[in-house]
């Protein structure tokens, strides 16, 4: 258990002023006393502000949940402060995390106010903050308590939302609740078409004059009283390339999260329902909502997500889709299973785009030779990827690096107008 000990400056003070008086009485020196006079002085103030009480010690974080960038300041909690005249902190520094003051120590007199330490998050996911050593000093830095460590504390750090917007709508573009609204024929007010009776459907839907006039039972069909559903599907598999935080270069998986956190806070915006599938070894699946919550809820998957180098995807993923769900694939897109389950989705009669999140991660550096291994195998596995994405082309899903706002503006109209013609399939 930790107790108030003399500090070095005190037991220095109390040998020179006991030992220079001793010995200027032994020698009839009075000259040793005087000068000694001063750290007797200091020594009895010393000896007498000594604090009765130990005290605790707990910090606390303002913040527990915050964006890349954002901000938030531990404080120091004492329950009893009696005697005690100075406080110091020493933080431990914790990867992609930027302490205020630089090198995390601080100290202030009591009087001033307990120091306070600043923590910012640099980059997306969990991160332990909070792990210091706090000391107290008694007046006249006669008696020290500690330092003692103190645990730390978890920090959820959601992906940074970037400025994006688009005015162009998702492959099915009729509002309802939210802006986009699904085709999925079924119980609905608005008028989808006429076709014959069949068991089941309901007498109330029959139309008349086509019946009559055709002699044959007919119903009216409408719209589902459905909004347009997006599937955010990340790629989790690797992380290409060194990752600088929001102040440095991204790297492929940095691309992937903000990017996908974008496009959830856009779409929840306009009131669509948005779900999400994680690819990776625990991959993680949200299902489709709306709403605040729900956003808060995609961004707490997304800041969780960790990757794995032994993982691989499935060859074909199941995402409970309907028809009217349009599914946005973010992803470097150089792992030939993950293109594989793309091009079944799209086979399938999904609504796919493309979102190519590589950036710079396969750009090799200036005055790099040419000749050598590295640059020859990254070479090789561009021309690799190049070829998938040209055949995902081919299969009519569109592919788009990813640039921020009006990323997908161009491409999100075509897949509008491609939806209104009719399809033909074999």
């Amino acid at each position: 258990m930790t107790s108030w000990r003399p500090t070095t400056a005190l037991v220095r003070a109390c040998l020179l002023g006991l030992g220079g008086v001793s010995l200027g009485i032994v020698l009839g020196q009075e000259v040793l006393a005087v000068l000694c006079a001063p750290f007797v002085v200091l020594a009895a103030t010393g000896l007498v502000g000594r604090p009765r009480r130990n005290p605790q010690v707990a910090t606390r974080l303002d913040h527990r949940r915050l964006h890349e960038g954002q901000g938030a300041t531990s404080r120091l909690d004492v329950d009893d402060l009696a005697g005690v005249e100075h406080v110091t902190r020493v933080a431990a520094r914790a990867a992609h995390v930027a302490t205020s003051p630089t090198y995390g120590t601080v100290g202030s007199l009591v009087d001033e106010g307990l120091p306070t330490i600043g923590f910012s998050p640099r980059r997306w996911g969990r991160r332990a903050v909070g792990a210091e050593r706090v000391a107290l000093t008694s007046t006249w830095a006669g008696w020290r308590w500690g330092p003692v460590h103190l645990p730390e504390s978890g920090l959820v750090v959601l992906p940074r939302r970037a400025p994006y917007d688009t005015r162009a709508e998702v492959p099915q573009p009729d509002g309802l609740v939210g802006r986009h609204r699904s085709r999925r024929v079924g119980s609905g007010t608005e008028f989808e078409g006429i076709r014959p009776f069949a068991t089941g459907d309901r007498l109330k839907r029959i139309n008349w004059p086509v019946s009559l006039r055709t002699g044959e039972l007919h119903v009216v069909t409408t719209r589902a009283e459905q909004d347009a559903g997006v599937w955010l599907l990340v790629d989790a598999l690797r992380d290409i390339g060194v990752s600088g935080g929001i102040d440095g270069r991204a790297s492929t998986l940095d691309l992937t999260v903000r990017a996908a956190a974008a496009l959830a806070e856009h779409h929840v915006r306009t009131g669509d329902r948005v779900g999400l599938l994680v690819v990776a070894a625990n991959g993680a699946r949200v299902p489709l909502g709306s709403g605040p919550r729900h956003l808060q809820r995609l961004l707490g998957t997304l800041a969780r997500i960790r990757t794995d180098a032994r993982s691989t995807p499935p060859e074909r993923l199941d995402l409970g889709t309907q028809s009217g769900s349009v599914v946005h694939v973010l992803s470097p897109m150089l792992f030939t299973p993950l293109v594989t389950a793309t091009a079944s989705l799209q086979r399938g009669g999904t609504s796919v785009v493309v979102v190519d999140t590589l950036g710079d991660a396969l750009t090799e550096p200036e005055g790099a030779d040419r000749l050598a291994l590295p640059s020859l195998a990254m070479r090789m596995q561009k021309i690799e990827r190049d070829d998938r994405l040209r055949r995902l082309a081919a299969l009519g899903a569109p592919v788009v690096p990813w640039r921020g706002p009006g990323t997908l503006d161009t491409v999100l109209h075509q897949l509008s107008r491609r939806a209104q013609v009719p399809r033909v399939r074999a």
